[in-house]
C-alpha cells in the first residue's frame, strides 16, 4: 500500500525562520524534502548547543516534551529549559554537539522517528570524546500550524 506524505515544509525556509544557518552536509544521503525538513529539528538543537541557549533549545520541544539526558528524565518544556540553563551556566558552558542522521522514518503523516549518532564536544575539545559518543532517538511532530516540534529525545552512550 502506498501512502502520500503530507509535506513537512521546506528545510531551508524552516531553518531561516528559526534563525539557524543550513548545513547541507548534515543531511548526508537523506535527500527527500520531508526527510530534510524533519532533520531541521536536530539542526535547531545543534544550533542551540552552539549558542549555549537554553531558551532556543527548549523551544524546539512541545509543551509536554520529554528529554532523557544522561540520568535525568525531563517531562516538560519548562523542565528542559531549567535543566539546560543550569547546564549551560555550569558544566556544559561552551559545549556543543555534533551529529548526523542514521535513519529517518515517518510513522504517520505528522510523526517522524529519527535516529542520529554523535555526541557532546566539551569546551576546549575539538571532537567528541569516546565517553561522550551517543546514539539518539528523536520523535518529531508536525503540528497543525506547520511547526515542527520535538516530542521526545533520548540518548544512549556508545562505548567500545
Amino acid at each position: 500500500m502506498t501512502t502520500t506524505m503530507a509535506p513537512w515544509g521546506d528545510a531551508s525556509a524552516l531553518l531561516a525562520a528559526a534563525g539557524v544557518p543550513e548545513d547541507p552536509s548534515y543531511y548526508r544521503g537523506y535527500t527527500d524534502a520531508d526527510e530534510r525538513a524533519a532533520l531541521t529539528v536536530a539542526m535547531r538543537i545543534q544550533a542551540a548547543w552552539a549558542a549555549n541557549d537554553a531558551d532556543m533549545f527548549a523551544d524546539v520541544f512541545t509543551d509536554n516534551g520529554s528529554l532523557l539526558m544522561r540520568d535525568e528524565q525531563l517531562t516538560s518544556r519548562e523542565e528542559i529549559r531549567a535543566y539546560m540553563s543550569r547546564g549551560f551556566a555550569g558544566p556544559l558552558r561552551g559545549a556543543r554537539v555534533k551529529g548526523w542522521p542514521v535513519e529517518v522514518t515517518f510513522l504517520t503523516d505528522d510523526v517522524a522517528l529519527v535516529v542520529t549518532e554523535g555526541g557532546i564536544i566539551m569546551a576546549g575539545q575539538d571532537d567528541i570524546a569516546p565517553e561522550n559518543f551517543i546514539r539518539a532517538t528523536w520523535v518529531m511532530l508536525r503540528q497543525p500550524d506547520g511547526q515542527l516540534r520535538l516530542v521526545s529525545h533520548q540518548s544512549s552512550p556508545i562505548r567500545g
